[in-house]
Parts: structure tokens; C-alpha cells; sequence
């Protein structure tokens, strides 16, 4: 259902509040320069510091701005299975085409817990599901067998992973485990070229905010099984893809699409403040090996 690079939209901010015009100008280029598909509201874009009601908004936008040209997967995760349910509700509402739902955090429910949280939110809501399962953030393990587990109890109802284990085993166990369908999407684009050298289809991806069109021609080339073009690419991006995460993220990619256009700026919300000054020269040189600035 899903392939390619598909970027995890950063949310624009300006005095405090949405930019929407800026979100709806990176919403366009990002169609333009190639990408796949398109996820508002998930890690990159601040989604814990966003209100329901501005949650609810920038994915209300990016459907709108998309306009049918790509899917939208919208960022419906919470620690509260409710919360949750509620996000796919008004994403399904607005015509997003899926639902990106991270492990719940903080709380640390069992492996039999994610089993329910799942389930009843597959249960509840008609809307695809991509799982998301990033424990360096959330310190819950969405495991491979609980994975497999869901969907053989909700079969169609769980269409894709975007895997941030850092697990590379963990896509032959998928592959292997599953039946029928199932897209499994990297979640660390310095990982996606083995990723999907094992089995995976693509990327969900924070460096391809700064370089769309890199991006999806590297996951072209992947999936053309042209390994000398894609190899190529990998290595124009590899340092943009660290650089990302010299600092707490999103700064240094909001830095970075800072430096690279004049219509959107690096604001933060607090806890989060701006990348420092190792982070923005690792950004600057970069941008410079990658070409794009």
C-alpha cells in the first residue's frame, strides 16, 4: 500500500503558532520533488507538543494541500488508546489514507498490552494502520511476534511497520512471519539501504524534509534493484542523515530547511530548543556534500 520515501513532515511554527502557509509551500515541494507520500503529526513533527485541536489541523491541511496527489498517513499515535481512537477518527473524517500509530509511551504496557491497544483501535476505526515502533523514544518494544500476532488476529487491518528498532533481523522475521500484504518502511534512513536490501519498500523518513528529491530517487534505485545508483545516492546523504540527529530532533532539520529555503523557519517548542552550534556546522557540511546548498 506504501513505498518510496515518504517523509515525516516537520510542523512550521512562527511566534508560537502553526504556519500554515509555510506547512502548505512544504507539503507542494515535497509532491513536487518525488515524494511518495506524506505523514503529518508523527516524531518529527512535535506532535507531543501540539493541542488536539492543532493536531487535528495540520493533518487537516496536509490532506487538503495534498489534494489526492499522494497518500497521507496521518500521526495518530498516544499513550492513551483513547486519545488515540479519537486521531483516527478525525483523520479518516478529513480523508487521510492511513493512520501511523507509534507503541504508547511512557505508560510501558506489556507485550500482551500493545496485543489490546491494537487490537481495539483495529477494532474501532476502519482506517489502515501503519505500526511504529521506535523504543529509543518510547522504551516500549513493539516485538516481531507481537507484530506477526496482530495481524493474523486482525487480518487487512494492519497494512505496514515503520521500523526504528534498529533491528535489521527484524525484517526477514516480518517478511517471514506475515501473510499476505504488509509494506515494511525503514524508520532510520541511514539503515534504509540494508533495510530494504532485506525486504523492506521504503522510508519514512526526517532527512528527506531537506532532500525530497535525493531521497526519492535513492528509493527509486532501490527498488529498481539498481545497487550501484542507490549505493551512490546513500553515500551523497549518509552525513545529512546523522546530521539530523546531532542534536534533539527536529532542530537540526528545521535548522537545515531553514538554510535551504526562505519561506520557513527553524522555530521550535519548548522542550525543545534550537540545535547547537556543532549540530548546525555538522548541517552546513552536510547540505554542502549533498549538493544542496
Amino acid at each position: 500500500m506504501f513505498s518510496g520515501s515518504i517523509p515525516a513532515l516537520v510542523t512550521p511554527f512562527r511566534d508560537g503558532a502553526f504556519d500554515e502557509a509555510a506547512f502548505r509551500k512544504l507539503v507542494d515541494w515535497q509532491i513536487e520533488n518525488g515524494s511518495s507520500g506524506l505523514v503529518p503529526c508523527g516524531t518529527t513533527g512535535e506532535n507531543s507538543t501540539l493541542s488536539n485541536a492543532e493536531h487535528h489541523r495540520v493533518i487537516e491541511v496536509c490532506v487538503e494541500q495534498a489534494a489526492g496527489r499522494v497518500p497521507v498517513i496521518a500521526g495518530c499515535g498516544s499513550n492513551d488508546t483513547m486519545n488515540a481512537l479519537l486521531h483516527m477518527n478525525f483523520s479518516k473524517k478529513c480523508g487521510a489514507q492511513a493512520a501511523l500509530l507509534v507503541a504508547p509511551y511512557y505508560n510501558r504496557p506489556s507485550q500482551e498490552g500493545l496485543l489490546a491497544h491494537f487490537g481495539y483501535l483495529a477494532e474501532h476505526s476502519d482506517l489502515p494502520i501503519v505500526l511504529y515502533n521506535v523504543p529509543g523514544r518510547t522504551v516500549t518494544d513493539l516485538k516481531p511476534e507481537t507484530v506477526c500476532e496482530l495481524t493474523r488476529r486482525h487480518p487487512g487491518r494492519f497494512v505496514a511497520i515503520k521500523d526504528a528498532s534498529g533491528d535489521l533481523s527484524r525484517v526477514t522475521d516480518h517478511r517471514m512471519g506475515i501473510a499476505g500484504d504488509f509494506a515494511q518502511l525503514s524508520g532510520d534512513d541511514e539503515l534504509a539501504l540494508p533495510f530494504n536490501a532485506a525486504g523492506g519498500v521504503g522510508c519514512i523518513s526526517v532527512t528527506a524534509n531537506v532532500a525530497p528529491r535525493l531521497c526519492a530517487d535513492f528509493q527509486a534505485a532501490c527498488a529498481e534493484g539498481d545497487l550501484k545508483k542507490a549505493r551512490e545516492l546513500n553515500d551523497k546523504l549518509y552525513p545529512l542523515h546523522y546530521a539530523m540527529f546531532e542534536d534533539a530532533s527536529p532542530g537540526p532539520c528545521k535548522y537545515a530547511l531553514a538554510q535551504v529555503h526562505d519561506w520557513i523557519g527553524d522555530e521550535l517548542r519548548l522542550p525543545l530548543v534550537g540545535p547547537n552550534a556543532a549540530a548546525r556546522q555538522a548541517v552546513d557540511a552536510a547540505l554542502k556534500h549533498a549538493g544542496l546548498a
